[in-house]
């Protein structure tokens, strides 16, 4: 049977339930690398906070083998490949990672050493996923 993430699915209701949780997790990862602020420049933070909600649910699915978030993932991961038009390099996925994770721990009250790993578990496949097509775009 695959995994289906239901844990992390439920761990990240909770967090929700905090409606500054997405923006916390901006600031966070906004200050985890060098690199990072100046890729944000020009954003639209109401509108980025909502395709983060949106992108960690398909996350999520994704991790789990969903094949109704493949084209979701397929389509950020073309936004944030080498030719896209916010284009990441790979190198800065676990600080992505990192910033996601320490929100939660900070959120979600059930937090513990498993659902942590398993955070970052499914959220590697995600940006493994990324990192994959970065040169392919």
């Amino acid at each position: 049977m695959t995994d289906q993430y239901e844990d992390l699915q439920q761990s990240y209701g909770r967090c929700l339930r905090d409606k500054a949780f997405i923006s916390r997790f901006y600031d966070v990862f906004l200050k985890s690398h060098p690199s990072i602020p100046a890729m944000f420049a020009e954003t639209d933070f109401s509108k980025q906070r909502m395709a983060m909600r949106r992108g960690i649910s398909a996350a999520i699915f994704h991790a789990a083998g969903s094949t109704l978030s493949r084209r979701t993932v397929e389509q950020m991961a073309d936004v944030h490949g080498g030719k896209g038009r916010c284009p990441v390099d790979p190198a800065l996925y676990p600080y992505w990672i990192d910033s996601l994770v320490r929100v939660i721990e900070q959120t979600d009250p059930e937090m513990d050493d498993r659902l942590r790993m398993r955070w970052r578990q499914a959220m590697g496949v995600v940006c493994e996923t990324f990192s994959g097509r970065y040169e392919a775009a």
